[in-house]
């Protein structure tokens, strides 16, 4: 006979055979015998993001590594400048540094490349695109990831992405002297000025979403309107913070336009470096 104080048998779903202890299967969590409860094609959006940077990563890297067929009069791809090595070619009147001598036969590219590379590796959005396409920490909203354990960014290396606000700063710098690229642009194969071709409007585009971008940046968005106790008395710094607050909301976009502009601007001047295409005259 039963006295009512025997433990009741549960007709609920069980957990999976076995010693698993994380993700929705934790001892404060539901006792639900599915990995997840997502119903839809969750694993599209972590696949399209991981195949997305992959294509750049070994593109970029094919590209660094080449140190051929990155200048075209008037125009340097945006993966070589600026030139810190001497035997990196630039236009006439480019910004040609110099300051590492042949970078013993090294591309120049490599001396560049991780300044803009890292402000992206450390970005708030890229980190989210490649922890979830690469190492699913988590791969998707609801979705349980295969770790046993999570520890943030609080140790190394990822503790390494608190360095994003000086990689900002960087970041600008690069933006700068792409501006000057840009510009120089304007002139023709013997740098007169009053030109523009197709490449100078890729340059363009590029130099606009790589600026938006960089001025989209969460560290960005700190430094204009931070540590403020009342608006009201920073106005200028209020109307920015609200610019970059705006910019702010589009930075996932910002970042894959951003990202498709520079290998596009760096594809363009490798077409016209190897003789495949000619750059049209607009006037």
């Amino acid at each position: 006979m039963a006295t009512g104080t025997e433990p009741q048998q549960s007709t609920g779903p069980r957990p999976p055979a076995g010693p698993r202890t994380t993700g929705v299967h934790t001892s404060t969590r539901a006792a639900i015998a599915e990995p997840h409860l997502r119903k839809d094609r969750w694993w599209l959006a972590p696949a399209a993001t991981a195949l997305g940077l992959l294509a750049f990563v070994v593109y970029s890297t094919w590209r660094a590594f080449a140190n051929a067929d990155y200048y075209h009069a008037p125009y340097v791809s945006p993966f070589y400048s600026p030139c810190l090595a001497d035997n990196c070619a630039t236009m006439k009147g480019g910004p040609n540094f110099g300051l590492f001598g042949e970078w013993w036969g090294l591309s120049p590219a490599l001396l560049i490349l991780i300044f803009p590379l890292g402000f992206r590796l450390t970005c708030y959005y890229y980190r989210k695109a490649y922890y979830r396409g690469f190492w699913a920490s988590p791969p998707a909203c609801a979705v349980a990831e295969p770790h046993k354990k999570y520890t943030g960014e609080t140790r190394f290396p990822l503790i390494l992405q608190n360095i994003h606000r000086y990689f900002f700063y960087a970041a600008m710098l690069v933006a700068a002297i792409l501006t000057w690229d840009t510009v120089l642009g304007f002139r023709n194969e013997d740098y007169e000025w009053g030109h523009m071709g197709l490449g100078t409007l890729v340059f363009l585009a590029n130099i606009v979403l790589i600026w938006a971008y960089t001025l989209s940046c969460h560290s960005c968005r700190h430094i204009v309107g931070g540590r403020l106790r009342h608006f009201s008395k920073h106005p200028v710094r209020y109307r920015l913070w609200g610019w970059v607050g705006k910019l702010n909301e589009r930075h996932m976009l910002l970042a894959w336009a951003s990202l498709l502009s520079v290998a596009l601007a760096d594809f363009y001047v490798y077409l016209l470096a190897t003789g495949t295409i000619t750059d049209p005259r607009l006037f």
